[in-house]
């Protein structure tokens, strides 16, 4: 567990064995919504080659993967110890699950509904990358003073609610 975040693991289901396929549900609530942390998961898990899934609630992030019990271990502490540095993670609930046979990582639309618990960000300075973008006279979001990224901007003055889907 990361001294970074203040992070409470519960466990359900069975005890994975080291053998067979498990599944492994995480409820992550704290600041990862707005801060690049689905993708974040998508990358990870892509990287560890694990097929699930992952959304916005409002709630937190829900993850399911599936996979050997080893490198699903090492997904969770990877997930602590690699979040999204202006994410938080203020708990971290697992469940190990017996396996649905899913075959890719994808991030899945948000689902609502239930008390709102995730939290938001205060406003964050604009990161160099953006900044760039809007003193380039070519860039298509030249002199647009809204522009930010997973990395900077605006948390605070721009969501309205959670689940916070960020559009494309």
């Amino acid at each position: 567990m990361s001294s970074a975040c203040q992070s409470h693991h519960t466990e359900g289901g069975s005890t994975p064995t080291d053998t067979g396929r498990q599944r492994l549900r995480l409820v992550v609530r704290g600041a990862v919504q707005g801060v690049g942390f689905r993708p974040f998961v998508f990358r990870l898990a892509t990287e560890l080659g694990l097929p699930g899934w992952v959304n916005n609630s409002a709630q937190g992030v829900f993850v399911e993967v599936e996979g050997s019990p080893a490198v699903l271990r090492e997904f969770g502490l990877r997930l602590e110890r690699e979040r999204p540095p202006r994410s938080f993670i203020h708990s971290l609930e697992s469940t190990w699950l017996e396996p649905e046979g899913y075959r890719k990582f994808e991030i899945r639309r948000s689902t609502t509904g239930g008390a709102q618990t995730a939290l938001v960000l205060p406003d964050i300075a604009t990161c160099p990358a953006c900044l760039e973008e809007i003193l380039d006279p070519a860039n298509r979001r030249h002199r647009y003073p809204f522009t930010n990224c997973t990395h900077c901007g605006p948390r605070f003055s721009i969501i309205e609610s959670v689940p916070y889907d960020r559009p494309h």
